[in-house]
């Protein structure tokens, strides 16, 4: 049986959490077993984040501090639900739910909160889909870099264009005498 003190420290430490997380995504596990929970908690880990099977009144109660994800998510704690909490990039954490979701039909994304915005399955699915941080970075610095190798390379053209008629006006006077 849990006791009340046990209810107040869940709930604080459930609030913690909500507040640590940059993105919280409620998913209904019914139908999985212990072994697939136990799989999909191993591949959030090393993304830093976690998945907490959670009573759905004291998640609401620890949700209470923090009102954007509140009413975000208030209206789908119903049924067997575990909150997978994204304390580092969201759209990694994202498309980890959705590649397991593919895998394990018994696991159903319900919705999530990013920033206080509510996100359905489908917009949960297209977090999914955007490249990582890492990705984007390169992809802007290749932006960036483009106009400057490309200003290099016409600078670069006008010497070595000037030098190829230089060597082929030699060639022609080689070839004359």
């Amino acid at each position: 049986m849990i006791t009340r003190e046990d209810k107040v420290q869940e709930i604080s430490a459930l609030a913690e959490s909500f507040g640590r997380a940059k993105a919280a995504f409620l998913v209904d596990f019914k139908g999985m077993t212990v072994e697939q929970v136990t799989s999909l908690r191993k591949k959030l880990f090393p993304i830093d984040s976690e998945m907490k099977v959670v009573r759905n009144t004291l998640a609401l109660r620890a949700l209470a501090d923090h009102p954007k994800t509140h009413s975000a998510l208030q209206n789908d704690f119903v049924g067997t639900n575990a909150v997978v909490f994204a304390f580092g990039e969201a759209p990694v954490v994202a498309k980890a739910l959705s590649d397991f979701a593919k895998d394990v039909e018994s696991l159903q994304l319900k919705v999530g909160a990013l920033e206080g915005a509510r996100l359905d399955a489908k917009g949960i699915k297209a977090l999914a889909s955007l490249p990582s941080k890492e990705v984007l970075r390169a992809q802007f610095l290749g932006v960036l870099q483009a106009p400057m190798s490309k200003f290099v390379g016409t600078l670069n053209a006008v010497p070595s264009g000037f030098v190829r008629v230089l060597a082929a006006q030699k060639d022609k006077a080689g070839a004359a005498s």
